[in-house]
């Protein structure tokens, strides 16, 4: 018997349809100046902000699955635009806390909408936003982003 798979595998898929997304965030979000990464801090920061949060780089790296490094990289480059001020945690003065300045909550505030919109529009074939099949899609792709991924040797491994 064959291992040979007939068509698309489930990860190439995942990956075509990531790709797709971005795209589609990044055309999207263009007019209000961000990117689909800029979006992903800015959007997260703002749902922690309301949540009575103030999360260092590290933490907010931790959220959205973004490199520190990189979110420190986006983070310089938004506080630039008056979007985000960077701060020393004073529990701890080798951590950066972040916070959405009040340009940059009216920027995400708008950016949010157009978002909602364009997810509504992406996510039509499962009934929109508030569609059955939308709501086991993402709880199928929560099953698969909070399971371990498996070590080199099929092994799970905590990430």
């Amino acid at each position: 018997m064959s291992n040979a798979h007939e068509g698309p595998t489930a990860g190439f898929l995942v990956w075509r349809l990531s790709m797709k997304w971005r795209v589609a965030m990044d055309r999207a979000l263009g007019p209000l100046g961000l990117t689909h990464a800029q979006y992903s801090l800015l959007g997260s920061l703002l749902g922690m902000q309301r949540s009575g949060l103030r999360p260092s780089q590290r933490a907010l790296a931790d959220h959205t699955g973004l490199e520190p490094l990189y979110v420190s990289k986006l983070a310089r480059g938004l506080e630039t635009a008056g979007l985000v001020e960077r701060t020393t945690d004073p529990a701890d003065s080798r951590a950066v806390q972040l916070s959405l300045t009040d340009e940059g909550t009216a920027v995400t505030g708008r950016a949010v909408g157009v978002v909602q919109q364009l997810l509504d529009g992406l996510l039509t074939p499962l009934g929109g936003l508030e569609g059955a099949d939308t709501e086991a899609f993402t709880q199928a792709l929560t099953a698969l982003l909070d399971a371990p991924a498996p070590a080199a040797d099929g092994s799970s491994t905590k990430e």
